[in-house]
């Protein structure tokens, strides 16, 4: 194990020949494996008199299903698991870096980018399952096939700042913090602490809003064109 920069953000653990492992990748791995594990346990033994954790865990789930029902009335279901397990995976994300030792893997910019790319296919396979393969591409010619390109570099513009948008925030919320601790030392360490927290939890907030939005627009502009020529 080393210490050695790979880049801006992300310091190698591991090399095999061109196979570079940063602690991006070690902590991503890692915390996919617990949110695994931890869902398998909370799902096991469900009750229909739900317990403490039980309730939790159901309020949770309804909050945020209630988010998309105010963003997407119809189909709500359909996008649930993807929009719930990527809010929860960017809170735990952002709040790994509180944690001793350990950086949150949205401060890496290849880590958003996986991240923004998900959302960019998701919202192309969710209007695809919903509409057809046919229907879907033929949105992108309406009303005119002029817009295409337009539409083309509006995919690719907002993909790319959903990107930038996290990893910015993320990477100087945590110098912020880095260079308090260097100048006051340890004697505002709550303060710190809280608004890591604070700014963990709005940044995933914000992302998963976002990807929400993405993925709503892209199935509503597909059936507001399909009703347009009906």
């Amino acid at each position: 194990m080393t210490g050695q920069d790979t880049g801006i953000s992300a310091h190698l653990v591991w090399q095999l020949g061109p196979v570079h492992i940063t602690d991006t990748v070690v902590t991503t791995w890692g915390i996919m494996l617990f949110m695994l594990v931890a869902g398998l346990l909370l799902t096991r033994n469900l009750k229909e008199e739900p317990g403490p954790v039980q309730t939790a865990m159901e309020g949770v789930v309804t909050a945020i299903e209630n988010a998309i029902k105010a963003v997407m009335p119809e189909g709500s279901r359909a996008i649930l698991p993807f929009i719930l397990s990527l809010w929860i995976f960017l809170v735990v994300a952002n709040l790994v870096g509180v944690i001793p030792g350990l950086h949150s893997p949205t401060r890496d910019l290849s880590c958003t980018t996986a991240l923004a790319i998900l959302v960019f296919l998701s919202t192309h396979w969710y209007g695809i399952r919903i509409a057809g393969l046919k229907n879907y591409l033929h949105h992108y010619l309406t009303p005119s096939p002029i817009m295409l390109p337009f539409e083309i570099i509006s995919e690719i513009s907002r993909t790319v700042a959903l990107a930038v948008r996290l990893f910015g925030n993320i990477m100087s919320m945590e110098m912020i913090a880095l260079l308090l601790l260097m100048i006051a030392g340890f004697l505002v360490p709550v303060p710190i602490l809280m608004l890591h927290i604070v700014e963990a939890l709005l940044q995933a907030y914000i992302f998963g809003m976002l990807a929400l939005i993405y993925i709503t627009g892209g199935i509503q502009s597909q059936q507001l064109s399909q009703q347009k020529e009906e």
